[in-house]
């Protein structure tokens, strides 16, 4: 296919606004699948994504159209995800584009992520084809939503794309302009050193590592012997191939090509995304751009609820991560749940999704501690050290100060919601820094907010405040000093480090009271009385007490003086100081949950 041919695309969108739909409609009218297999959302094929209805992973696809002009195209598609959890997936999608097409709901027109992937986009030099999606509801604003979108983004709307992804009207005249306005891919050296940009992977049990790569300069076919420029690895080619959209094996990939390459490289450790393939006999003077570093924004520990499984689940870490660049982890110990993981995510959903995979796709039981975020703790010898484990954290005689990372979120909402809404901030501990008018119906809020306080429940009370008409997208913006103090939880006067969390002075009591409550619900009774602390320090912001097991040793007693019931009595209680002294707590998997969901109960 020559290059003028090929149009290398993406669709970008706010979460729900139709991406996956309109990427079956494009794929039913350029036959890319028959009517036998065909399903709605096709792209989606975690039962994951299916179940919950959204886009976890970017599908790449690839397409052959013919114009109205006779000429025949290669379209190669890629539906990414619209959450905001998962922008980084977006933006390792649109390495392998040239062109964006913006889906935005004429039914709830642009929203906090329309307004983060659009900024992706142009960062990305991306030609940004504007859309408007179910134009045939009957609650659909067309001219409202032009306005926003000029609004909102500064894209003109005079000749924008209408469609309906549910019905396919408009879709046709969609990929017209797929054809005119997407530039075909620039190489250039297209006939020379082969340079491809690895954009994500997947570990197969039988093929192993399989890379997805954008072919940029050259080509790569079966039997070549192929380089890795940032490991120095190299390997020989058994097979390259499309996506249609399941794996079709071609002769040949050439220079602006979307594909993949299966070589013999079995460990997943050795293959990194953002890194550059080159031929080993022929190779490129120097690599692609590969990607930004992505930092973790929320870290839990995960724990197998089986000892026995500690390898089984790192080895499932290890793929995971291949196929997922934005999670992270590295090797950590609990005196409660013995050996386990550190693992970094880029939200709570992330987090979530990340579990299930574990246990769906590797069949890995796991325990998840609290989430927390990174804190610097500046010590009095000058010293800065990144906390992300509460147990790390140094002697509070020997901390100067704490700084908390901070968020900048944009909140889309209703104009009836702002007061509410800007309630919700201020409850948060964050300030609204501006309020823009969309179009005289919506606002734009731009606040600032500890990222501490969104981690579990600010979406959930957003939704609600809103009617759930209210979207947010938000970006690391720095730290702030804030007297965090780490808080323990002591169980019969024994601190148990999973429970230990770092929490904001003035939130400790409530928290506190939170966590003891869940626990005392959770731990069965033993045979002596249990008391569950909160503590700062020295001091106990926090009690709970669980009843002890009483056998009746009375009952045998038929008659007598009340001096041999209280002796009995005496003697029990006596019994159960010394079992209380020596004694252990069993602390059920059960209790752990508790504690995370009570978080999530915490407002």
């Amino acid at each position: 296919m020559k290059l003028d041919n090929i149009r290398n695309f993406c669709i970008i969108a706010h979460i729900d606004h139709g991406k996956s739909t309109l990427a079956d409609r494009i794929m039913e009218l350029t036959k890319a699948v028959d009517e036998r297999t065909f399903r709605d959302q096709l792209l989606d094929s975690m039962d994951l994504e299916r179940e919950r209805g959204i886009t976890i992973k970017s599908h790449p696809v690839s397409m052959s159209y013919t114009a109205k002009d006779g000429e025949t195209y290669l379209f190669n598609l890629i539906d990414t995800p619209g959450h905001v959890d998962f922008t980084y997936e977006v933006s390792r999608s649109m390495s392998a584009c040239e062109a964006a097409i913006l889906l935005v709901d004429a039914a709830q027109g642009v929203q906090a992520q329309t307004v983060a992937n659009t900024y992706l986009a142009v960062d990305a030099n991306l030609e940004i084809i504007p859309c408007l999606n179910k134009v045939d509801l009957p609650s659909a604003d067309i001219p409202g939503c032009k306005h926003q979108v000029e609004e909102a983004l500064a894209i003109p709307m005079d000749d924008c794309a209408l469609v309906s992804s549910k019905t396919g009207m408009g879709v046709p005249d969609l990929l017209e302009r797929i054809v005119t306005l997407v530039p075909p891919p620039r190489s250039e050296h297209p006939d020379g050193p082969l340079r491809a940009v690895i954009f994500d992977s997947l570990y197969d049990a039988y093929r192993g590592v399989i890379p997805y790569v954008r072919i940029v300069d050259g080509t790569v076919k079966a039997g070549d012997n192929i380089q890795f420029m940032g490991s120095g690895l190299w390997t020989q080619v058994k097979e390259v191939g499309i996506f249609t959209p399941k794996m079709r094996p071609v002769s040949t990939l050439s220079a602006g090509q979307v594909g993949y390459i299966i070589g013999t490289i079995k460990d997943p450790r050795e293959i990194r995304t953002g890194d550059t393939i080159t031929l080993r006999n022929a190779p490129a003077p120097e690599p692609l751009p590969g990607f930004r570093e992505v930092r973790p924004m929320v870290f839990a520990g995960l724990y197998p609820v089986s000892t026995d499984e500690y390898e089984k689940l790192r080895t499932s870490l290890e793929k995971l991560q291949l196929n997922d660049a934005a999670f992270s982890w590295h090797a950590e110990s609990s005196v409660a749940l013995g050996f386990g993981f550190r693992c970094g995510f880029l939200g709570l959903l992330h987090m979530e999704i990340v579990q299930e995979r574990l246990r769906r796709e590797f069949n890995c039981d796991v325990i998840s501690t609290h989430p927390a975020v990174v804190y610097l703790v500046h010590t009095n010898d000058g010293k800065v050290k990144e906390i992300d484990n509460p147990i790390r954290m140094p002697d509070p005689a020997d901390i100067d100060y704490i700084e908390e990372p901070l968020i900048r979120a944009t909140i889309i909402t209703p104009t009836a919601s702002i007061g509410d809404l800007m309630r919700v901030v201020m409850d948060h501990r964050g300030t609204v820094d501006k309020t823009d008018s969309l179009d005289g119906t919506r606002v734009i809020l731009t606040c600032t907010l500890p990222l501490n306080e969104i981690l579990v429940d600010f979406n959930d009370t957003l939704k609600s405040v809103s009617h759930g008409y209210a979207s947010m997208d938000y970006v690391h913006c720095g730290y702030q000093v804030s007297p965090i103090v780490r808080m323990d939880i002591l169980l019969n006067g024994d601190p148990v480090d999973a429970f230990a969390c770092m929490v904001h002075r003035d939130r400790a009591r409530a928290r506190g009271k939170e966590i003891c409550a869940a626990l005392k619900e959770s731990i069965p009774p033993h045979m002596f009385k249990i008391p569950i602390q909160a503590a700062i320090g020295g001091n106990i912001v926090a009690r709970e007490d669980i009843r002890p097991f009483r056998k009746d040793v009375t009952a045998k007693l038929y008659g007598g003086d009340v001096t041999r019931k209280q002796k009995l009595l005496k003697k029990q209680a006596e019994g159960k100081k010394r079992m209380k002294q020596c004694g252990t707590v069993n602390v059920p998997q059960e209790a752990f949950i508790a504690v995370l969901r009570s978080s999530s109960e915490e407002k």
